[in-house]
């Protein structure tokens, strides 16, 4: 049996016996997403939590005082920033920037591909949230938010992280990354959708991490899934049989896009840039 073949089927009988070992959730966003879920934490006791990390401190900084934010006076303190940002959000957002924690090792070609994939999770981040941000300006009573398209979109492709694992132990792999791209192809939304299921996420980041590229599931009204869909076409991650421009036809009648020149006008760059200025 091939080396290839060898990855694929001990992949699958992983999969099936649900013995693929997952990845874990970042302690500190752990951490947030308990104290979030308290009915009687508060914003002071919620800084506290994300104190203990000083990483994420410094980031929820730069995000109370970015343009993402929208606001002009400045904030000083964790407090300030968790105020300014807000309870109902920082559960989501605390957890999207404690991701970039997960796409790390020791092993130069499987850090190369993590490299890769985290930095096209951002790039997908930031234009499903710039174009969420202005389906939100003219449908301010949908349920949908910024919060929750920004760390769906961070772990649409999650399932990729065991299948790089397992491919460490098969390093000659890695000199063919044709069968690589096709094993996450063919495994990483299944993958994706159990570890969304482990950490105890809801139905929608299931229904994203297990179902992103698979057109067979297209929800007849708005959703998550539509934003994740129009970012990772507009971003060459998802490959479609049709022009881009016939593909947002389809996001534009459904009404996730304003028309068909917004991803390429100067408000859409802007929105952007500025989602993405959150992770760098």
């Amino acid at each position: 049996m091939s080396t290839e073949n060898a990855l694929l089927t001990i992949l699958a009988e992983k999969i099936k016996n649900d013995s693929l070992v997952l990845p874990t959730l970042p302690e500190i966003a752990v951490r947030v997403r308990e104290a979030a879920d308290d009915p009687d934490v508060n914003l002071a006791k919620m800084a506290d939590v994300i104190a203990q990390d000083p990483a994420l401190s410094a980031r929820m900084l730069k995000i109370a005082n970015s343009a993402y934010i929208g606001r002009s006076i400045k904030v000083e303190t964790l407090n300030q920033a968790v105020t300014r940002i807000g309870l109902r959000q920082i559960k989501n957002i605390a957890t999207a920037l404690a991701m970039e924690q997960l796409f790390v090792s020791k092993n130069d070609l499987v850090k190369a591909m993590l490299d890769k994939v985290w930095k096209l999770s951002i790039e997908v981040a930031a234009v499903a949230m710039a174009t969420m941000s202005n389906y939100l300006k003219t449908n301010k009573h949908t349920s949908l938010n910024i919060d929750t398209i920004t760390l769906a979109t961070l772990v649409h492709n999650i399932g990729v992280l065991p299948i790089l694992t397992e491919a460490e132990r098969h390093e000659e792999v890695f000199a063919k990354p044709d069968f690589l791209e096709g094993a996450i192809a063919r495994l990483a939304g299944r993958i994706g959708g159990n570890i969304m299921r482990a950490w105890e996420f809801s139905d929608d980041f299931v229904m994203i991490a297990e179902r992103w590229n698979d057109f067979r599931v297209d929800p007849e009204n708005v959703a998550y899934l539509d934003f994740v869909r129009v970012a990772a076409v507009y971003c060459d991650v998802l490959p479609i049989d049709e022009d881009k421009e016939d593909f947002y036809d389809k996001y534009i009648e459904k009404g996730v896009l304003p028309d068909e020149d917004y991803l390429e006008s100067e408000e859409f760059l802007e929105a952007y840039n500025q989602a993405k200025s959150v992770f760098m």
